[in-house]
């Protein structure tokens, strides 16, 4: 069965390494949001993010954050973490410093996300979501491999 994922990410620094882990094509309905249609959904301030966060998220079986060096400090993407945990879906993050990007190359590992939310009971979020650091010297093959594994892991913890 094909998954539905939601990628949550640092859209300016990060695209280019998301959009390969986008080309795997282990995921069904993963279309990405252009530049040019983020810019006209930001203009439209937090009602517009938040409806559109609503929709892409509401069809999706589980929340991948694609954690980069400043992925921690992006306020939408700690929104959409909060809402995919309160939503019950599948939930974990991926590491993708190790992704070489055209402009810049590889990057330095960010902050876990998760650690910014605690739980009702002052858990920590990091320490229930898995967070994934794929090999230095192959992250794309690896990634590759693993994926559809990480997500099915991701949803049957929420069950």
């Amino acid at each position: 069965m094909t998954r539905k994922v939601f990628f949550s990410f640092h859209f300016d620094n990060d695209v280019f390494r998301t959009q390969q882990i986008r080309n795997i094509g282990a995921f069904e309905g993963n279309q990405p949001i252009s530049a040019n249609d983020w810019e006209t959904i930001k203009r439209g301030g937090a009602p517009a993010i938040e409806r559109w966060i609503n929709q892409a998220m509401g069809r999706c079986d589980c929340a991948i954050v694609l954690i980069g060096r400043e992925t921690h400090n992006r306020p939408w993407v700690i929104e959409e973490i909060k809402k995919a945990w309160q939503n019950g879906k599948g939930l974990f993050g991926i590491y993708i410093h190790n992704l070489n990007c055209p402009r810049n190359g590889r990057d330095t590992i960010g902050i876990n996300p998760f650690d910014k939310l605690t739980l009702p009971n002052g858990t920590r979020l990091s320490s229930v979501i898995k967070c994934y650091n794929p090999s230095l010297q192959n992250a794309y093959g690896d990634i590759t491999t693993n994926i559809s594994n990480w997500v099915e892991i991701a949803m049957n913890e929420r069950r």
